[in-house]
């Protein structure tokens, strides 16, 4: 048996070709191939050894059977002159049967009989001696005994003397298949001794063979893996086969030259992902550190100069620029600067997008000196600068300015800076343009705050004001005429004219100042009507259903209904001159605001072609529309007024709709009520 490991079976100067490719085994090279062909080899030979044993058990048993009737012969023989003898001596007998049986012995004996089994060998000698025992019984004895069976008393009985060459030939017959039977058992012995011999020899040849073909090669190949664990990629196998082991060693061989070469470069790669995880992680710190700048609440110019500090700080640039795009005529002006001489400021302060090549990025988005590889070289920088690089500055609405950097010495931005710059570029175009959308929203809120107070002194105060210029235009002509009683009656309308504008005012100016915070629309909506008690003797009772519970709106939007609370008020005062108002404050999914007064009314289908004179009413319904609420006005004349705004929250269920009609039909009752009270 060979050495589990031998000497060549880790030679490491193996024949790279030997190991250039790996594919299946062919089919007579596969260890299956080989392991089936040693099963039924094998197979084949015991089921061989066991049919022979088998035969022979088989011709065994048959040639028993036949020395046990080869035997019956001499027995019937001597019967039969048994039954001679009783013949003679007239006494009853059965020689008949006898002869008969033995006639049938014979005639079996030469036949044979395979169920029982019985039949002779197939030896020549046999069967000639049996042919011999026949023709002795049929021309011999068998006549011999009808002779004596007719023959007088006391003639000598020939058959008896006759009988013992019969016997003798019977008996030579008996040991020639005992004979017979002797060889074969002990072939049979021998047999079965093969038998065991084979299976011995067999084992011990099929263990021997799968220790070459199947654990010699796995042992080889865990001592490899073993010894490849260890780092040992110089390590080869030797193919020795054509089989699966064989494919397996030459895919061994190929991962350790694979191994072997990827692990040369390993630690140059190591190093190489170290700092390029280092630089990705600068650049997420600079991206993390300038957006989280950028967000902050800051002026135009401050905002630039911060990004440009720390660009110039992270790229270690020697100066920069923020520059911005007039619309008209394409005009960059440069906001900040920082390392930049000043006479190239005082030069640059104001230039043509197209006079210089930093301007160029706002139309090429990046524009570098000296040029990357594969690109259009630029002209050198002057004022002592040996490079620069110009990013442009996106928004939505378009290109808006650039930034530049520069350098002392040249320098070629890798495509990770440019990315970065570039990204940079776009998170600095965001926070200007939402510094611009801040301001315009801010002036759009302004416009549209006074536009409000416009129309509040133009419905209010304006009015009140036309009303004392024409009864001071009636004064001054009842003065010139010396009508004295017209005077008189006409300096009270004026005065009375000066104090609803001064109240006007006063309500303007309360409005004005009124702010309020998220939560305390209830405490407002209590203070506007304990306000309003005061301001006229119409009664005035404040409800509030479910507002404890309800979502609570936003400061803002708080702040509007509570001006469309004021202005309905402030319409129950003037004009129409009502004993009772209910004002319902409904909290829920939806906010809701009733005010209903008992007073004159008016015609609501004619307010559309005179809404704009109406004291309020157009104030309320742009407060409406902005909190994107349904204002609802429902007036007639002799039945009172009813405004309901409706903010909302949510969509309104069923219940919810059932419960405000029934809220609705029950505030008239409670204004008639209140009616009856006073």
């Amino acid at each position: 048996m060979p050495a589990p490991f031998p000497d060549a079976a880790f030679d490491t100067h193996a024949d790279p070709q030997a190991t250039s490719a790996v594919g299946l085994p062919g089919l007579r090279h596969r260890l299956s191939t080989r392991i089936i062909s040693l099963s039924l080899i094998s197979l084949l030979v015991v089921l061989t050894m066991i049919g022979g044993t088998l035969w022979l058990s088989w011709n065994l048993e048959g040639a028993g059977a036949a020395i046990n009737d080869a035997g019956s012969v001499r027995m019937h023989a001597n019967a039969v002159a048994i039954e001679l003898t009783r013949a003679r001596a007239h006494q009853p007998h059965a020689l008949a049967p006898r002869i008969a049986q033995l006639d049938e012995t014979l005639a079996q004996l030469r036949r044979g009989d395979a169920k029982r089994p019985l039949f002779l060998p197939a030896v020549p000698v046999i069967h000639d001696q049996l042919d011999r025992v026949a023709r002795a019984w049929d021309e011999r004895m068998k006549p011999l005994a009808e002779q004596d069976i007719n023959a007088p008393d006391g003639t000598p009985l020939a058959y008896v003397a006759a009988l013992s060459d019969f016997v003798a030939q019977a008996n030579q017959l008996v040991r020639m298949i005992e004979a017979d039977n002797a060889r074969k058992t002990d072939l049979l012995r021998m047999s079965q001794a093969a038998l065991a011999a084979i299976a011995c020899m067999g084992t011990v040849a099929v263990i021997y063979l799968l220790y070459l073909w199947i654990i010699l090669p796995v042992l080889t190949l865990q001592d490899g893996l073993r010894r490849m664990a260890a780092r040992e990629f110089s390590l080869r196998l030797p193919v020795t086969s054509r089989d699966e082991f064989g494919t397996l060693s030459t895919g061994f061989n190929r991962m350790a030259a694979e191994l072997q070469e990827l692990y040369r470069g390993l630690e140059a790669r190591v190093a190489q992902k170290t700092a390029e995880l280092a630089r990705r992680n600068r650049d997420l710190e600079t991206l993390y550190d300038i957006a989280a700048y950028l967000n902050q609440p800051n002026e135009a110019e401050a905002l630039c100069r911060g990004f440009l500090t720390r660009i110039m700080r992270r790229l270690d640039a020697d100066g920069g620029s923020v520059r911005m795009l007039d619309a008209v005529p394409e005009n960059l002006h440069m906001v900040v600067s920082e390392g930049l001489p000043a006479a190239l400021i005082e030069q640059e302060q104001r230039m043509a997008a197209d006079a210089c090549h930093c301007g160029a990025a706002t139309r090429q988005r990046v524009v570098t000196w000296p040029a990357p590889p594969h690109a259009q070289p630029s002209p050198p920088m002057a004022c002592g600068f040996g490079g620069f690089a110009a990013f442009r500055i996106d928004t939505p609405r378009g290109v808006i300015g650039m930034f530049s950097l520069h350098f002392r010495s040249p320098r070629v931005l890798n495509a990770s800076d440019r990315q970065l710059l570039e990204t940079l570029a776009q998170h600095l175009g965001v926070a200007l343009e939402h510094q611009r959308l801040s301001a315009t929203a801010r002036q759009l809120a302004v416009v549209e705050e006074r536009n409000l107070v416009a129309q509040g002194l133009h419905d209010s105060i304006a009015q009140g004001l036309n009303y004392l210029n024409l009864q001071a235009q009636l004064l001054e002509e009842a003065v010139s005429r010396g009508a004295l009683a017209d005077v008189a009656a006409i300096v009270p309308m004026l005065r009375c004219g000066v104090d609803e504008s001064y109240q006007d005012v006063r309500e303007l100016l309360l409005n004005f100042r009124t702010r309020l915070t998220q939560g305390e629309l209830r405490q407002a909506a209590e203070d506007t009507v304990a306000r309003f008690r005061r301001q006229c003797a119409t009664e005035a009772r404040l409800e509030v259903e479910g507002y404890d519970n309800a979502r609570p709106l936003p400061p803002d939007a708080q702040l509007q209904v509570l001006f469309v609370l004021q202005e309905a008020l402030s319409n129950v005062r003037k004009h129409a001159q009502a004993g009772h108002v209910l004002v319902r404050l409904r909290g829920g999914r939806d906010l809701e605001l009733v005010v209903q007064d008992d007073g004159e009314g008016f015609d609501a289908a004619g307010l559309a072609t005179r809404c704009e004179m109406q004291v309020g009413l157009h104030i309320m319904r742009e407060r409406a529309a902005r909190l994107n609420a349904q204002l609802s006005i429902e007036s007639a004349p002799g039945r009172g007024t009813r405004v309901a705004l409706r903010v909302p929250g949510a969509h309104v269920s069923g219940e919810a709709s059932e419960a405000s009609e029934a809220s609705e039909a029950s505030e008239a009752n409670e204004i008639n009520e209140m009616s009856l009270q006073s």
